[in-house]
């Protein structure tokens, strides 16, 4: 055998045993891995016994769980646990801090109303336009726009012609009489002595007449327009105030010519205004002179009461409505006119079987609540509210005679189960 035989015969041996080794380690692999799934099985199934076990074991645990789940929804469903969260403590501590009034639902009287809208105007019966009545130029004016002015007083002073010819006719007419008084005693005295015949006496009395008219006359045309005899001038004319009131308009200056019509002030007097209001003709039944109204301003926290004095007859061909006014004092010039207003017309008062203070009614979740007294603390009481008059509330449903709330205060109330609820969310 050759050396080559040999080596070859060699390596066959070599590759042939590790072959058989390969074989042998690769047996012994797959082996392990199935004793391993057999062992896991076991200890999977042993696990699985003792969780049946104990889930065996814990059943009487789930049960009475049920048991107390089903007493929980009795409970809320007989309306218990609802109360208690919807109470809310408070102490009479607390009540006086937050300053909260109970008071107690009782039957009541609610007043309803017709709320008309109006408006401040001036008192036409206390309002005067001054007119000059006589044409002339104006020569000084004293009286200011916005100024308190007392009867009589000096406003303006116009220079006229026309006053100048009617002075003059006065002087005139008062000397023919002077003349005719002097003539007639004359003629009187020579008639008593038998010296001239009666005619002449009767002609001197008749003289006499005429004059004395003449002068009546043109004393009463200065009259007329408030013009007497004057010493500084015949034509000078002093236009004077007609009564106490203020200058709400002027409309004349200094070296303006004037017309006898002209309005050259208005004066009035704000010691009372009008509150003229604006009736629909449905509403005319209700407003009626003599009635009960309350006047509220509408640009600030202000109020009067008066009675109705005028309501028109006419009804305006455009709007279909009709004008009434109240008379109101205006102590302090507080109600100025142009100023908008709500006039409140008393239509009638209704007896109810049960009512509440107005701010007692709070409104919570889009619902209308009261918060009734109870130990402790308030309930929130849903309530079904009817008729008000700002005052008292009419409740149809949800309250009884004699249930004490909380009838001022009550938002702070609300805010206290507002904050309440927000916690127990979170």
């Amino acid at each position: 055998m050759t050396k080559k035989q040999k080596l070859t015969i060699a390596a066959i041996v070599a590759i042939t045993a590790l072959l058989a080794a390969l074989i042998l380690f690769s047996g012994a692999s797959k082996s392990a891995p199935a004793d391993a799934h057999a062992e896991s099985g076991h200890n999977h199934a042993a696990e699985k016994t003792t969780k049946d076990d104990h889930k065996e074991a814990k059943g009487g645990h789930d049960e009475d769980k049920d048991h107390k789940d089903d007493d929980h929804d009795e409970k809320g469903h007989d309306g218990k646990g609802h109360d208690e969260d919807s109470k809310i403590a408070f102490s009479d501590q607390q009540l006086k801090t937050a300053g909260i009034v109970l008071d107690t639902a009782a039957p009541g009287r609610i007043r309803t109303s017709l709320q008309l809208p109006g408006e401040i105007r001036f008192n036409q019966d206390r309002t005067a336009h001054v007119v000059p009545k006589v044409n002339g130029v104006v020569e000084s004016v004293s009286a200011n726009l916005g100024q308190q002015v007392k009867k009589g007083q000096v406003l303006a002073i116009v220079s006229s012609s026309t006053l100048s010819e009617q002075r003059s006719e006065l002087l005139n007419a008062q000397q023919r009489l002077t003349l005719a008084q002097a003539t007639h005693a004359r003629e009187k005295t020579l008639w008593q002595e038998k010296i001239s015949a009666e005619q002449d006496y009767l002609q001197a009395g008749q003289a006499l007449k005429e004059a004395e008219i003449a002068v009546r006359n043109a004393q009463q045309k200065l009259a007329a327009i408030g013009a007497g005899a004057s010493a500084s001038g015949l034509n000078r004319y002093e236009i004077r105030a007609p009564f106490d009131g203020i200058v709400v308009e002027k409309h004349l200056a200094l070296g303006e010519a004037v017309k006898e019509d002209a309005s050259i002030f208005t004066i009035s007097d704000l010691s009372s205004v009008w509150a003229e209001m604006t009736v629909a003709a449905r509403d005319m039944n209700a407003v009626r002179v003599g009635e009960s109204v309350t006047v509220n301003a509408t640009a600030f926290a202000s109020s009067a009461n008066g009675k109705i004095a005028y309501v028109g007859a006419l009804l305006g061909e455009q709007t279909r409505t009709a004008k009434a006014h109240v008379v109101l004092p205006n102590p302090g010039n507080a109600w100025r006119p142009g100023l908008f207003v709500n006039v409140d017309v008393l239509a009638q008062e209704t007896d109810v079987a049960l009512a509440v203070a107005a701010d007692a009614v709070q409104s919570v979740e889009q619902k209308q609540v009261v918060f009734v007294r109870v130990a402790d603390g308030f309930r929130k009481q849903e309530v079904t509210p009817g008729r008000s008059d700002g005052k008292r509330v009419e409740i149809l449903k949800g309250l009884s005679a004699g249930d004490v709330y909380a009838a001022a205060g009550s938002f702070v109330i609300k805010a206290e189960l507002g904050k309440g609820s927000a916690e127990h969310a979170h």
